[in-house]
């Protein structure tokens, strides 16, 4: 394969793996217990599915790049800080926790979608407690 045939492939290879993370991550977390399962089975209830695809295809990228980026500059941090791990943590937390996937709870306001993680008193002095805090989806 030539070098122009490789670039002209990418973007295909980009989406196939795209497609393939929303059809295993996102769909388990649509199937959990919620106000929207009244709307389940509904023309209604697979347009907020739809729509919850679709967004996540869209907002997804954008989440993983700044949670790439976090983890690399709060790395980096660590490393010039003097391996002060509270000013990594500074910059991990806001960046890689999260939403990562859009649900119909979240286009239906009945959950807010967090695009930067929020840190409980717990995690800023350092004891990991990640269920008071919302879950990387």
């Amino acid at each position: 394969m030539t070098h122009t045939g490789l670039i002209r492939t990418l973007p295909l290879i980009a989406l196939v793996v795209l497609m393939t993370f929303t059809s295993l991550v996102a769909t388990p977390a649509w199937s959990q217990t919620s106000t929207a399962d009244t709307q389940q089975g509904t023309p209604s209830g697979a347009g907020m599915q739809a729509g919850a695809a679709v967004s996540t295809i869209l907002y997804f990228p954008f989440k993983a790049a700044f949670a790439i980026g976090g983890g690399i500059v709060g790395g980096l941090a660590y490393l010039f800080s003097g391996l002060n791990e509270q000013t990594a943590k500074s910059i991990w937390v806001p960046s890689m926790y999260g939403t990562y996937v859009i649900t119909p709870e979240h286009l239906t306001g009945d959950r807010s979608v967090r695009f930067l993680g929020v840190a409980t008193d717990d995690t800023a002095t350092g004891i990991s407690n990640t269920s008071t805090m919302e879950p990387a989806r």
